[in-house]
Protein backbone atom coordinates (compact mmCIF):
# COMPACT_ATOMS: atom_id res chain seq x y z
CA UNK A 1 0.00 0.00 0.00
CA UNK A 2 3.04 2.33 1.33
CA UNK A 3 4.51 1.84 -2.47
CA UNK A 4 0.88 2.70 -4.06
CA UNK A 5 0.73 5.84 -2.38
CA UNK A 6 4.17 7.28 -3.22
CA UNK A 7 3.35 6.07 -6.51
CA UNK A 8 0.23 8.10 -6.64
CA UNK A 9 1.90 11.08 -5.01
CA UNK A 10 4.26 11.20 -7.59
CA UNK A 11 1.89 11.34 -10.55
CA UNK A 12 -0.57 13.63 -9.08
CA UNK A 13 3.14 16.24 -8.81
CA UNK A 14 3.28 16.00 -12.23
CA UNK A 15 2.71 19.15 -13.92
CA UNK A 16 -0.36 18.20 -16.39
CA UNK A 17 0.48 18.45 -20.29
CA UNK A 18 -1.59 21.04 -21.89
CA UNK A 19 -2.42 21.28 -25.28
CA UNK A 20 -0.21 23.67 -27.74
CA UNK A 21 -2.27 27.07 -28.79
CA UNK A 22 -3.86 25.87 -32.34
CA UNK A 23 -4.39 27.92 -35.56
CA UNK A 24 -7.91 27.87 -36.40
CA UNK A 25 -8.23 30.92 -39.22
CA UNK A 26 -5.60 33.14 -41.00
CA UNK A 27 -6.70 35.51 -43.26
CA UNK A 28 -4.10 37.78 -44.82
CA UNK A 29 -4.54 40.91 -46.86
CA UNK A 30 -1.85 42.90 -48.99
CA UNK A 31 -1.35 46.73 -48.13
CA UNK A 32 0.88 47.96 -50.55
CA UNK A 33 4.62 46.54 -50.36
CA UNK A 34 3.55 44.73 -46.83
CA UNK A 35 1.00 42.27 -45.42
CA UNK A 36 -1.80 42.32 -42.62
CA UNK A 37 -2.13 38.61 -40.67
CA UNK A 38 -5.60 38.27 -38.71
CA UNK A 39 -4.57 35.26 -36.81
CA UNK A 40 -7.43 32.64 -34.62
CA UNK A 41 -6.12 30.92 -31.88
CA UNK A 42 -7.81 28.33 -29.92
CA UNK A 43 -5.93 27.43 -26.65
CA UNK A 44 -6.55 26.35 -22.96
CA UNK A 45 -5.43 29.39 -20.80
CA UNK A 46 -5.78 28.27 -17.08
CA UNK A 47 -3.63 32.14 -16.47
CA UNK A 48 -0.59 33.62 -16.39
CA UNK A 49 0.82 30.20 -15.81
CA UNK A 50 -0.10 28.87 -18.46
CA UNK A 51 -1.57 30.63 -21.94
CA UNK A 52 -1.19 31.23 -25.53
CA UNK A 53 1.31 34.01 -26.00
CA UNK A 54 2.05 34.66 -29.42
CA UNK A 55 2.75 33.90 -32.67
CA UNK A 56 4.74 34.59 -35.66
CA UNK A 57 5.11 34.55 -39.50
CA UNK A 58 7.57 32.85 -41.10
CA UNK A 59 9.28 32.58 -44.52
CA UNK A 60 9.14 28.82 -45.67
CA UNK A 61 12.85 28.20 -44.94
CA UNK A 62 12.05 29.30 -41.32
CA UNK A 63 12.95 33.15 -41.31
CA UNK A 64 10.77 35.30 -38.92
CA UNK A 65 9.13 38.08 -40.89
CA UNK A 66 6.81 39.68 -37.81
CA UNK A 67 5.68 38.70 -34.45
CA UNK A 68 2.93 39.37 -32.26
CA UNK A 69 3.23 39.35 -28.63
CA UNK A 70 0.17 38.20 -26.88
CA UNK A 71 0.29 40.48 -23.58
CA UNK A 72 -2.28 38.79 -21.39
CA UNK A 73 -4.11 35.40 -21.36
CA UNK A 74 -7.54 34.92 -22.50
CA UNK A 75 -9.35 32.46 -20.48
CA UNK A 76 -12.58 33.64 -20.97
CA UNK A 77 -12.40 34.57 -24.36
CA UNK A 78 -11.78 31.39 -27.08
CA UNK A 79 -10.61 30.97 -29.42
CA UNK A 80 -9.99 34.80 -29.89
CA UNK A 81 -8.47 36.53 -33.19
CA UNK A 82 -5.15 39.48 -33.43
CA UNK A 83 -3.81 40.85 -36.23
CA UNK A 84 -0.21 42.42 -37.13
CA UNK A 85 0.53 44.65 -39.76
CA UNK A 86 2.87 45.78 -41.82
CA UNK A 87 4.81 41.92 -42.32
CA UNK A 88 6.74 42.29 -45.40
CA UNK A 89 7.04 39.34 -47.17
CA UNK A 90 10.18 38.94 -49.40
CA UNK A 91 9.57 38.89 -53.68
CA UNK A 92 8.44 36.27 -55.15
CA UNK A 93 7.57 34.45 -51.92
CA UNK A 94 3.79 32.70 -52.43
CA UNK A 95 3.45 31.22 -49.17
CA UNK A 96 4.40 31.88 -45.73
CA UNK A 97 3.78 29.82 -42.43
CA UNK A 98 2.04 31.17 -39.18
CA UNK A 99 3.58 29.27 -35.87
CA UNK A 100 2.08 29.77 -32.55
CA UNK A 101 3.61 29.91 -28.64
CA UNK A 102 2.42 29.54 -25.42
CA UNK A 103 4.18 29.98 -22.14
CA UNK A 104 5.62 28.26 -20.08
CA UNK A 105 5.59 25.56 -23.67
CA UNK A 106 7.71 27.90 -25.70
CA UNK A 107 6.78 27.64 -29.85
CA UNK A 108 4.75 24.91 -31.24
CA UNK A 109 6.29 22.55 -33.55
CA UNK A 110 4.62 22.52 -36.25
CA UNK A 111 3.15 25.78 -38.26
CA UNK A 112 0.41 26.28 -40.88
CA UNK A 113 0.83 26.67 -44.40
CA UNK A 114 -0.64 29.92 -45.74
CA UNK A 115 -0.72 30.78 -49.55
CA UNK A 116 -0.64 34.28 -50.56
CA UNK A 117 -1.82 34.22 -54.14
Amino acid sequence: MKRFLTALMIITALPVLAAEPRIENVTVKQNGDAWRFDVTIAHPDTGWDHYADGWRVLDMQGNELGTRVLAHPHVDEQPFTRSLSGVRVPDGETQVQIQARDHPGGWNKGTVIIDLR
